[in-house]
């Protein structure tokens, strides 16, 4: 005989499933455009979902998980970029230490050159123009994700698409 906990633990692990079917490769989409590797957005999204499943128990609108999976992913690629950002400071620091300190480094400018004109965006541009542009999201919408105001919301759009102009005319604006 089943005990009420282990019929309410599969019927949860039965709706979290039906919700990674259904929103995982939209989440998957949204990761892959703000990051630009497919790897990396399967685990960005991989790890939303492990976020969410300890919350998804308490969450009082299950109708919200999309919106609360569009904002982990967004908080995910945001701090990964951060890391990196970290990652290439040291690294930078390494390269300019004298050289008996310091040891093979790959070569991160070559690595640089691969990046599209959308990934050349600072994480917020990047974020608020494919949250504006692929998820057809509103200002207001937006900026609830990023945490901050909508005219913010206007200033990224506008200040990333004028970089995106300008690196599409083949030069730096």
């Amino acid at each position: 005989m089943m005990t009420l906990e282990v019929v309410d633990e599969r019927a949860t692990q039965g709706r979290l499933a039906e919700l990674y079917r259904r929103h995982a490769p939209a989440a998957a989409r949204l990761a892959y455009l703000l990051t630009g590797d497919r790897t990396l957005s399967e685990d960005l999204v991989q790890e939303a979902f492990v976020r969410l499943a300890g919350r998804f128990v308490d969450m009082r609108n299950p109708d919200a998980f999309e919106a609360y999976l569009r904002r982990t992913v967004v908080n995910l690629t945001n701090s990964h970029f951060r890391r990196l950002r970290v990652e290439r400071a040291y690294l930078e620091r390494q390269r300019q230490a004298p050289p008996e300190a310091r040891r093979s480094f790959p070569d991160l400018e070559s690595r640089d050159e691969l990046w599209q004109a959308l990934q050349r965006l600072t994480g917020r541009q990047r974020a608020a123009i494919v949250l504006r542009f692929y998820e057809d999201l509103s200002e207001r919408e937006i900026a609830e994700i990023l945490e901050c105001p909508p005219g913010t919301v206007k200033s990224l759009i506008s200040r990333g698409m004028d970089a995106l102009r300008g690196q599409v005319r083949g030069g730096e604006p």
